[in-house]
């Protein structure tokens, strides 16, 4: 006999709906998965056949073959058992073989036949809306995840048994409702009110903040880098809901994701440990997963001490900080992962980082200092919009009683500049200053006459590249967004020069 139920893996970060066939026949009892199934699915044999005896159902002791449709397409997902083994049920004749096909099958099984959550249920559960498969059977884990597309029938019996008893009409099994549940935004400790001095370099980073910025910061040792770079959470504004779904499909997709939460509220902030690979940093695997930048989405991806990261896993964020994407290429498919975030990055100026310490003496020759700071290539470099140098602190400052603004004081004029940024680029489907292209920066940034002599004569002067260009004038737009000037004015594109040009001496 043939069956067919539904099923769904995920391809990138977006859902692919699976057509699950299953045929029974006479011969010799064997189980064969056909279709491209990786190892997890092709292990679900086992869990499926002791799912269903431990259930109280029959295994049928006939040849069953199980194709996978598309059958070019890799099935990696664990989330097949439920699927299949309602197929085998309903083409032994147990269970109704039209009615299962209403239905979208998303669950691991246990050996006794419970129904287990997975990774990567949202994006799926959003596929199936599009395939007008409105009747989704889960795992309770998935529950919170499913319910944040709206438009779906959710049930979520706990047990294989539960749900066949369902599927006869047998018992009720009762639709979950809509629940509102959102992960609870982070109490965020850290507050710029907490640093001491360091005045430009929070004006700095108040305009990367307010503008999606890109930002390296140079100084010696202890000079509050690192403490810097943590509290920049506290000052970016409230992400949208567009973009709360985006990050939360791609934690769900990672496994990142907690089963108790539904939609995720807090900008990422990723911290890799100079170790990390390059396929840890860009994504990868034999099926690509999400690598440091993808998780980073709409947040932040923090780099501390810089040219400590092998070369390899730099160059790889090139063509994020670029395109705001990552392409991984295998044998079984091209993905495309979102990739835009803000990059935070910090290094010592030299090996023993002294070089532009005023109280200490730098004991590093030229040689070592060339080398140390070549480990940041300049077609990198010239990625990174603001470049900022943080002094070491005198005594007088860090046990000075000035009070320092707030992370809440500084997050007000943040969200004044994304507001008028969103309303401006709307129409171009952009956020902030940062992601506009070459063509979206002419329709939209106006410099007065003088603002546009000082940007011809720092070209010429700093021998700027076009992306360097286009780069001071995104910044030079954030800082009169602050300033809630329509126009990019002198003073604007000084300052964005100045910053882009302050590690002059280091590098």
């Amino acid at each position: 006999m043939f069956a067919q139920t539904f099923g769904s893996t995920t391809l990138g970060i977006n859902g692919v709906l699976i057509h699950v066939e299953v045929d029974i026949t006479n011969g010799i009892p064997a189980f064969d998965i056909v279709g491209l199934p990786d190892a997890a699915v092709r292990e679900s044999r086992e869990r499926v056949r002791a799912a269903i005896k431990n259930s109280g159902f029959e295994f049928p002791p006939r040849r069953i073959t199980i194709n996978l449709a598309p059958a070019e397409l890799k099935k990696d997902s664990s989330g097949l058992d439920l699927p299949i083994a309602v197929g085998i049920l309903a083409a032994s004749g147990q269970i109704d073989a039209e009615l299962v096909q209403k239905y979208l099958l998303i669950s691991e099984l246990s050996l006794e036949g419970k129904l287990r959550g997975i990774t990567g249920l949202l994006p799926m559960a959003i596929n199936a809306l599009q395939h007008d498969l409105s009747n989704l059977i889960i795992s309770p884990d998935n529950a919170n995840e499913a319910l944040l597309v709206d438009g779906l029938n959710v049930y979520a019996p706990a047990t294989l048994t539960e749900l066949v008893l369902f599927l006869k009409g047998q018992c009720d099994l009762n639709k979950l409702e809509k629940n509102p549940l959102t992960e609870p935004d982070s109490v965020i400790n850290e507050d710029f009110a907490d640093v001491q001095g360091q005045f430009a370099a929070k004006r700095a980073l108040e305009i990367a903040a307010a503008g999606g910025h890109n930002v390296l910061m140079v100084g010696p040792p202890g000079s509050g880098k690192t403490m810097l770079a943590r509290r920049i959470n506290s000052i970016l504004p409230t992400m949208s809901n567009q973009e709360a779904l985006e990050i939360t499909k791609i934690y769900s997709i990672a496994g990142l994701l907690c089963h108790s939460s539904g939609l995720v509220r807090t900008r990422p902030f990723r911290s890799p440990h100079h170790t990390i690979s390059d396929a840890g940093m860009i994504g990868g695997g034999r099926i690509p997963r999400p690598g440091e930048v993808t998780l980073s989405h709409n947040g932040v991806l923090f780099l501390d001490e810089l040219p400590e990261f092998s070369k390899a896993a730099l160059e790889v964020l090139r063509q994020p900080l670029e395109d705001g994407q990552v392409t991984i290429s295998r044998v079984n498919a091209s993905l495309s992962y979102p990739a835009k975030l803000m990059l935070i990055a910090s290094m010592n100026p030299c090996p023993c980082g002294f070089l532009t310490d005023s109280s200490n003496q730098c004991v590093c020759s030229i040689n070592e200092v060339r080398r140390y700071t070549k480990k940041i290539s300049g077609p990198l470099l010239d990625r990174i919009d603001l470049h900022i140098h943080v002094p070491r602190l005198e005594y007088n400052e860090l046990t000075g009683n000035a009070v320092a603004e707030s992370s809440a004081v500084i997050r007000q004029r943040v969200e004044a500049a994304r507001l008028v940024q969103r309303e401006r680029l709307q129409r171009y489907g952009l956020f902030c200053n940062a992601q506009m292209s070459h063509k979206t920066v002419k329709n939209t940034c106006p410099l007065t006459a003088s603002a546009q002599s000082l940007l011809k004569q720092a070209f010429a002067k700093m021998n700027l590249s076009a992306r360097s260009y286009d780069r001071i004038i995104k910044v030079g737009r954030t800082i009169a967004d602050l300033n809630q000037s329509d126009t990019i004015t002198e003073i604007h594109i000084a300052e964005a020069i100045k910053l882009r040009n302050n590690i002059h001496n280091v590098f």
